[in-house]
């Protein structure tokens, strides 16, 4: 008989449109809800044929039926939710970042090794569409070698829950630190950022940031590569984007500069006018159970108002990617991608790029224990 891992979710903002999948997928049900709001707690309960439902965290980590958590709070709850849930005795899958200090990061990793349960970071971008169509092209060679790196996430925040306004820009960078990383399996060994610009005192004043923009190069360990990212919350003219570029010997990718465009591969060694070609990015559903493929279809989001569904696509067919691996992976007692140890590299490049950033542009090792 094919196990059945029960999940209870944690937050239904954007968390909500993560039940369908579980619910649909063969090894996984959700068997708990946890939110504050008692009055949408019982509406999402209804709406879903969900009966424990809980607004205390600790009533939930006390529910032996529970395997896992898959934690969607705001961001300041993220690293004591998770090591809560380790601390009794339950794998996690949390939203992005993992934290937003060093130390936090390091007690995950440390419970994770003590424990030996399993931690994921869900992130969105090495599950997308985009993601897995430009990795396909890199497994097969098309690429040639790697050379170079970059992605940009500017994002104007006005108008988003408040507490945006206290989040320092590379603090929530893993959407364009994973992909760089991600792609050739890297970790980053050290990192140089630079601030420009500045923003209004309102927010300088919350979120202890002056800069406007925060730009940072990372140097991959172990490797020739380096990857440039860049990020903004507030004050900069620009539409969304989550863009990542690839250069490479044979082939490029250049993701499009307007949001619904098609994206660029350039091919070397072409007449000049032939190098660049939009191409359009497959859907990469066939890697899922038969069951799930559906959920990657921006038609199944049902909170179609939510933006960080509609910027981007809902979140480019990642959801059910991230359900199934974690499923996998517990299913298989591996350890999920991302694990607790890329989890904390990847979101620890931010941390150390906005205190290069501070200092001027100067290096900042990543901590020893993401590069294990």
């Amino acid at each position: 008989m094919t196990k059945t891992l029960n999940v209870a979710m944690i937050g239904l903002g954007f968390g909500a449109e993560f039940i369908p999948i579980y619910q649909a997928h063969p090894n996984t049900n959700v068997i708990a809800l946890c939110r504050r709001n008692e009055e949408a707690l019982q509406q999402s309960g209804q709406q879903f044929g969900i009966e424990r439902l809980y607004t205390d965290y600790d009533k939930v980590l006390a529910d032996p039926d529970v395997d896992y958590v898959h934690i969607n709070s705001p961001i300041p709850d993220h690293a004591w939710m998770s090591l809560k849930a380790l601390d009794a005795g339950k794998h996690v899958m949390c939203t992005v970042p993992m934290a937003t200090t060093i130390d936090e990061c390091r007690q995950i990793v440390e419970k994770v090794n003590e424990t030996g349960l399993k931690y994921m970071m869900a992130e969105t971008v090495v599950y997308s569409r985009e993601f897995l169509f430009i990795k396909d092209l890199y497994e097969k060679g098309e690429l040639g070698k790697i050379q170079h790196l970059a992605a940009s996430h500017p994002q104007d925040m006005d108008g988003w829950p408040e507490y945006w306004e206290r989040m320092i820009p590379m603090h929530y960078a893993t959407h364009v630190v994973s992909p760089c990383l991600g792609l050739v399996n890297g970790l980053a060994e050290y990192v140089s950022c630079f601030g420009s610009g500045t923003v209004r005192d309102d927010i300088a004043e919350k979120s202890g940031n002056r800069f406007a923009v925060e730009s940072c190069h990372i140097k991959l360990k172990d490797s020739d590569l380096t990857a440039h990212i860049w990020r903004f919350l507030y004050d900069v003219a620009r539409q969304y984007r989550e863009s990542f570029d690839v250069y490479g010997t044979k082939k490029s990718f250049e993701w499009t500069l307007i949001e619904n465009e098609p994206h660029v591969i350039h091919t070397a060694k072409k007449p000049e006018p032939e190098i660049p070609e939009t191409v359009e990015v497959p859907d990469f559903a066939h890697l899922l159970p038969e069951e799930i493929r559906k959920f990657t279809l921006p038609q199944e989001i049902h909170d179609a108002e939510h933006l960080s569904f509609v910027q981007g696509g809902g979140h480019g067919g990642s959801h059910p990617h991230m359900v199934h691996e974690m499923a996998s992976a517990l299913l298989e007692d591996r350890d999920p991608s991302p694990n607790a140890v890329t989890s904390a590299n990847w979101t620890c490049v931010g941390i150390c790029a906005h205190e290069s950033a501070l200092k001027g542009g100067e290096k900042v090792a990543l901590p020893e224990f993401t590069l294990q």
